[in-house]
């Protein structure tokens, strides 16, 4: 099986498998949503310790340990997942499984904005029109609900906190998640000591089959994270990007059908607008994706001579760091135009380069005439 198909499958697998927590979590019952939030989080890092000594991970997780910013902000995401975990699992418990799904619905505007708020990223118009439609959605959905859905914006902003730390801190997904458990097990371990001391625990009382399903809660955790993380080396992320709707359409459509929870018209309304804000979304998403590829096709061949060598080996023709400008392949043509002589008549002629045809495509392809021959860029 080629890679890509691997890829896909593997990463279809990890949404599909997040996307039918609805029907996992009800089967813990009569634990309650924090018992197995605990169960979770303990069972989870035993899981996750054995991966990391199995897969000879240890020396990152050191390394991750002697980084006091990168374990503060994992310390952040440890905090914030315990919360996404706990509050979806009392949502999904609470039969607010259309609610959750909302979250997750929400989560890349959600996403967007903590980019704008905390990181000073500028949006383009579409983006803009994409969050407005979602406040928009909100509010139909708080006056549907009689209240602002708590869960839903609870999940998403939890989650978009929680990958804004994980972004920032950049650490392998195995070592995180061993790191991001390690700290909050202790408390939960405490509390399912206190439980069982007080006689209000359920682990040992409703036999194998719930021990089971309370151990494996840390199994079904890990498993979908290693789907995600072998899809990510096969797949481009606007792929992956795209299957994170799978998830909240799975759950969706659970509590709509199978679950049987009401969805009145004001309701169908508020999901409609949030579906348009996201459909806005992806699709300038999609669309800002391949101008971004069709740029850094022209950066590649204007650092490049008629013998496809890097143009660094020309004289006179020296590129800057693609990380010194910024990273935008905007900046490094432009760039490029002007250390390759493009300012003085004939400077690249000079330099013995030219423009390779895909430069000349692109041009074409947006409506603008190519250079001449006999002047610049050759």
């Amino acid at each position: 099986m080629p890679d890509q198909r691997r890829g896909l499958l593997l990463g279809f697998s990890a949404y599909l498998i997040w996307g039918a927590f609805p029907l996992y979590w009800p089967l813990l019952d009569p634990s309650g949503p924090v018992e197995i939030l605990a169960h979770r989080i303990v069972w989870s890092l035993l899981v996750m310790g054995v991966l990391l000594l199995a897969l000879r991970r240890t020396a990152a997780l050191r390394a991750v340990l002697r980084e006091r910013r990168t374990a503060a902000l994992l310390g952040v995401a440890a905090v914030t997942i315990t919360i996404n975990w706990g509050t979806y699992i009392y949502g999904v418990n609470s039969d607010r499984v259309v609610e959750t799904s909302l979250g997750y619905f929400i989560n890349p505007l959600v996403t967007v904005l903590l980019g704008v708020l905390v990181l000073g990223e500028r949006l383009r118009r579409p983006q803009w029109v994409a969050l407005t439609i979602g406040f928009v959605a909100v509010v139909v959905l708080t006056v549907d609900y009689g209240r602002p859905p708590v869960i839903a914006l609870v999940l998403a902003f939890s989650f978009g906190t929680y990958g804004l730390a994980k972004k920032s801190a950049d650490v392998g997904a195995i070592e995180s998640l061993t790191f991001e458990t390690a700290v909050i097990a202790p408390f939960a371990l405490g509390y399912l000591v206190w439980l069982g001391a007080a006689g209000e625990g359920h682990f040992l009382g409703e036999g194998a089959g719930h021990v089971a399903l309370l151990v494996a809660s840390g199994v079904v955790t890990a498993v979908p994270l290693l789907c995600f993380g072998a899809a990510a080396t096969r797949v481009s992320m606007t792929t992956l990007g795209l299957l994170q709707y799978l998830t909240p359409t799975l759950q969706f459509a659970l509590g709509v059908t199978l679950l049987g929870e009401h969805m009145p018209p004001g309701r169908w309304v508020g999901f409609a607008l949030v579906w348009l804000a996201l459909a806005i979304f992806t699709a300038e998403a999609l669309r800002h994706h391949r101008r971004q590829l069709a740029l850094a096709a022209e950066c590649t061949a204007l650092w490049e001579d008629r013998a496809g060598r890097p143009r660094t080996t020309a004289a006179g023709c020296t590129p800057p760091p693609y990380e010194a400008i910024g990273g935008d392949p905007r900046r490094v043509a432009r760039a490029g135009r002007t250390r390759c002589g493009g300012t003085p008549a004939g400077g690249r002629r000079r330099a013995g380069l030219r423009a390779r045809p895909r430069a000349r495509a692109v041009g074409r392809a947006r409506g603008r005439r190519p250079r001449p021959r006999g002047r610049g860029c050759r």
